[in-house]
């Protein structure tokens, strides 16, 4: 009588089962990877959304305690413009008399900057602060607000449209000129194809 052996794989059949095996393991892996840089890039345009956010946030606090010409005598308060805003706002500070200061908001080399001036109460000075601002020689050192920023564009409610800026706003007002009574920024995102849009109310200017 004879025995029958457990009868064992072929070289042919563990050739086709390991290459089975490859080809499950470069899906899956495939399919892994994927889902890595996936997160990556929803993680990248999450902490982009939020820094811009926060600059959002300083810029609202900023346009809260604008200047108004009034108080200026007639002196501009806001430049809006492409890539950058400059205005006047106030500084209270505890038992101190109200002071002034120069905010400038520039994008330099995909950078969102934010350079506020020292404060002061002599108008003469505020003219200095203001002239250095708008022609880029601050000599404050700025604050990084984001990285990773394609563009910023600054407009003004005026006249019941939209401008969009490129001239100081409260100078030499006319009987036919507004008062603005809000500004809008957007802010682009670099890898990020939505633009992130908003819109500040203005006091009594």
């Amino acid at each position: 009588m004879r025995r029958h052996r457990p009868r064992g794989f072929t070289l042919i059949e563990l050739l086709v089962a390991i290459s089975i095996l490859a080809i499950v393991a470069v899906l899956g892996w495939r399919g892994l990877d994927g889902i890595v840089r996936a997160r990556v890039a929803l993680t990248a345009q999450m902490e982009a959304t939020r820094g811009m956010q926060l600059a959002f946030a300083q810029m609202q606090s900023d346009i809260e305690h604008m200047a108004g010409s009034a108080l200026l005598q007639q002196r501009p308060f806001l430049l809006a413009d492409t890539d950058r805003m400059t205005l006047v706002r106030t500084a209270n500070r505890e038992h101190e008399a109200t002071l002034l200061q120069v905010v400038s908001y520039r994008v330099v080399d995909g950078v969102l900057l934010r350079r506020e001036s020292g404060g002061t109460r002599d108008l003469v000075q505020l003219d200095m602060l203001w002239t250095a601002a708008i022609g880029n020689a601050d000599p404050a050192v700025p604050v990084a607000l984001q990285n990773g920023i394609a563009g910023m564009n600054v407009e003004v409610w005026q006249n019941n449209r939209w401008n969009p800026g490129g001239l100081p706003v409260g100078s030499n007002p006319t009987a036919l000129s507004l008062p603005p009574t809000g500004v809008q920024v957007s802010l682009q995102a670099r890898d990020v194809p939505a633009v992130m849009l908003k819109s500040f109310l203005l006091g009594g200017l």
